[in-house]
């Protein structure tokens, strides 16, 4: 490892918030950059992450190690260019991020390395999808837009009409662009959903503390899904031997069926699961390429180990020479405060207050879509702006913890309120301990 690394984080929400927050208390680490980064974060540089060639540059002009947080650069092929280039990078190829930029690619992948999935169909014609549904009219469906949609590209059926109306809005309405012009229709399956996220250099799994996120926008998951609106870390759903299964039914096969094809993953390998009530086995939703947001913030709160060693390995395939990541004993929450209005239409360039409140070691106020304004104030600039993340000692206090920050900040005037939900973790808050196997 070089002494002094500069780092470059390609992204602007939370996650990347989170990730150069933990990289910058490495001794290994010089100085970070964010492209774009946000209202939260320092050294932002002014290139979109889609302005490949221009990040090529800077990174080879400021010798930086790169490490790409969202998957719209991935499904473009970023690695690939600075691969080409001679530049370290962390993330997978273009070819291994079809695993989330087609969910055809992924499904298909799944039923061929036997990873348990749900059965599915796919079609590219909007009246054969609905002639489909009418048929599966007594079984409760998903239907998913093909491609990338900024994580609301999945709607949860409860009945026929819902079910046909989702056809229209992704296939006919295009409300998610080239992204639906299939879509994955599949069988809804029961359970408890979790998030199941490991560090990857193409062979060797190294798993992360297990976490589990909230997607839907209101309380008791209720309404549309979102990009997530809260998460928080370990998780009791995960026990020794659920998370053996996992590693052994999915984790594995997939790392083991990237290889075979060609196209070996590295990065951060995201499957987000359900386990399934009765059995208690875990199926696979779907797969991501590259860190969850908001599961981020609770991980980076909880890690202990140098993050930093652990990418540059990955980046040199020597994960096997590291030891397991060490995690702090303790619970971390985030509650995602939302732009009211988010996921459909809602206001910005409203003045945030409460963020100078001194909240403690123990609390991190991550931003996600947050900007500053002519007089350098923050403000919002999206639908979910901030990420309040809190650790504790049970779950309890740490779900306590965060809320008494959330209520502290507020964007309110001219009709530009904030939204949040008041019920991530609280299902498990009578947990007071991590046990040592939930990692």
């Amino acid at each position: 490892m070089t002494e002094g690394q500069n780092i470059l984080i390609i992204g602007s929400g939370g996650r990347e918030h989170a990730l150069g927050w933990k990289l910058s208390q490495s001794n290994l680490v010089r100085k970070t950059y964010f492209a774009t980064g946000n209202g939260g974060t320092s050294e932002n540089i002014g290139i979109q992450p889609t302005q490949i060639s221009k990040l090529v540059t800077f990174a080879k002009e400021n010798k930086c190690f790169t490490i790409v947080g969202p998957e719209l650069p991935l499904a473009n092929g970023i690695v690939n260019s600075f691969v080409k280039e001679g530049l370290r990078i962390f993330g997978p190829t273009k070819e291994a991020a079809l695993l989330e930029s087609s969910k055809e690619f992924a499904k298909q992948f799944m039923n061929k390395n036997g990873i348990p999935t749900a059965s599915f169909s796919i079609f590219s014609d909007a009246e054969k999808a609905k002639d489909y549904v009418v048929k599966q009219a007594e079984t409760k469906l998903v239907v998913k837009a093909d491609g990338l949609a900024a994580g609301k590209g999945v709607v949860v059926c409860n009945n026929l009409d819902e079910a046909i109306n989702a056809v229209d809005r992704i296939m006919v309405k295009n409300e998610f662009g080239i992204a639906g012009q299939k879509v994955i229709i599949e069988e809804h399956l029961d359970g408890e959903e979790l998030s199941f996220i490991a560090l990857c250099d193409g062979r060797t799994i190294t798993p992360l503390a297990s976490c589990q996120d909230h997607k839907r926008i209101f309380d008791n998951n209720m309404g549309p899904n979102t990009g997530g609106m809260g998460s928080y870390s370990p998780t009791p759903v995960i026990d020794i031997k659920l998370h053996e299964k996992i590693m052994k039914q999915v984790m594995v096969p997939t790392i083991r069926g990237m290889n075979f094809q060609g196209n070996p993953f590295k990065g951060f390998l995201y499957a987000g699961l359900i386990i399934d009530e009765q059995r208690k086995e875990p199926f696979v939703l779907e797969f991501n390429v590259r860190m969850g947001d908001p599961e981020c913030q609770p991980i980076m709160m909880r890690m202990e180990s140098d993050l930093f060693e652990y990418v540059n390995s990955a980046v040199d395939e020597k994960l096997y020479s590291l030891p397991p990541v060490q995690w702090k004993n303790q619970f971390a929450v985030c509650v995602v405060i939302a732009s009211k209005g988010y996921p459909g239409t809602y206001a910005k360039k409203k003045l945030i207050k409460g963020l100078k409140y001194d909240f403690g070691h123990d609390t991190m106020v991550f931003h996600g879509d947050t900007a500053l304004d002519t007089q350098k104030r923050i403000i919002t600039n999206g639908g979910r702006v901030l990420g309040v993340t809190a650790r504790g000692d049970s779950l309890k206090k740490a779900i306590d913890n965060a809320y008494f920050t959330v209520q502290k900040i507020s964007w309110n005037e001219n009709g530009g309120g904030c939204h949040y939900r008041t019920d991530i973790a609280r299902k498990y808050s009578h947990v007071r301990k991590p046990a040592s196997f939930f990692l």
